[in-house]
């Protein structure tokens, strides 16, 4: 992927993010300016009581490369992947120590052609597969009281998508139960902070050795009964109050223990990304994200690139 490509794809993602996920919530705005959220809510803090947390995260994943599970390098037809997840979340403790919620996420995928076809949103079946994929309810927890800057959130994901056989592939096809540890520091000043993350997660389902070909499509079985662990590092650096920079660095291994194929193997892979982003406070309610990501090694898995656009509303 060219230079030129890239930032031509950047600036296209942008635009209709911003646009997508923006008109709608324009008109709640408040134009007033009471502090910074981008350095008080980290994924570590909770809500209060009655306050809400609303998220649109959009991720553009697209690879023309491929890691074998030796590590070995291939060119692959490009196949791209689009996720829409949405986050909302609301304080139901006096102490500010449990938060509840629900998130959802819709994809898009296309093999072949260019990057930004998974904006058409297709649904041919051969090259291409759109919907509405997973829901899942979902907890933040602070454990200990004197530890603010700690706290985890456990979600189950219940898939929602149609069982196609021989389809392109849209998802998983399991139900995931994903626990994930927050913590972070600020130091410098308040100009700098780390935060790190550790997540644990069980994939379960049928295996894809046991399902009916003729009924089901095996390819969305291939992480059924694994177990997932990513762990992920930034380091912010906050130029203003209202504004950060970061560079971060993710190491995950998916471990199957029970999903057995046609083979009779057991499906693992492992990644390392790398990237880069920044987050702007727009208003008192809403706040911008935008980050980009690089998968710079792995088994069993693309080696492609990650384009990433948020909004946030927290009020």
């Amino acid at each position: 992927m060219t230079t030129s490509y890239i930032s031509k794809l950047k600036n296209r993602i942008a635009v209709i993010g911003f646009a997508f996920l923006t008109l709608p919530m324009l008109a709640q705005e408040n134009e007033e300016s009471q502090g910074s959220n981008v350095q008080t809510f980290t994924p570590s803090k909770l809500l209060s009581k009655g306050q809400w947390d609303i998220k649109f995260f959009n991720g553009l994943y697209t690879q023309t490369r491929e890691a074998d599970s030796e590590g070995q390098v291939q060119t692959v037809d490009r196949a791209t992947f689009f996720t829409n997840t949405n986050e909302i979340y609301t304080g139901v403790s006096n102490n500010s120590r449990v938060n509840v919620g629900l998130i959802f996420q819709i994809r898009s995928n296309n093999k072949g052609g260019g990057a930004l076809d998974v904006f058409n949103f297709e649904n041919n079946l051969t090259n291409s597969r759109s919907g509405l994929t997973t829901i899942a309810p979902s907890i933040r927890v602070q454990p200990f009281k004197n530890i603010g800057n700690f706290s985890f959130t456990s979600s189950f994901y219940i898939p929602l998508f149609k069982d196609i056989p021989n389809a392109t592939y849209l998802d998983k096809r399991s139900y995931f139960w994903e626990t994930k540890f927050f913590y972070d520091y600020t130091f410098g000043g308040g100009n700098w902070q780390v935060f790190t993350e550790a997540d644990l997660g069980f994939n379960f389902g049928e295996k894809s050795r046991d399902a009916d070909p003729l009924t089901s499509n095996t390819g969305e079985r291939f992480a059924n009964n694994s177990l997932f662990l990513p762990i992920s590092a930034f380091l912010s650096y906050f130029p203003t109050s209202k504004s950060t920079i970061f560079v971060n660095t993710q190491q995950a291994f998916l471990i199957g223990y029970d999903n057995a194929n046609a083979s009779n193997e057991n499906f693992s892979q492992n990644y390392t990304q790398v990237g880069f982003g920044a987050k702007y406070q727009l208003t008192q309610v809403l706040n911008l994200e935008t980050s980009f990501g690089t998968f710079v090694r792995g088994n069993n898995t693309g080696l492609g690139e990650t384009f990433s656009l948020g909004l946030r509303a927290l009020f």
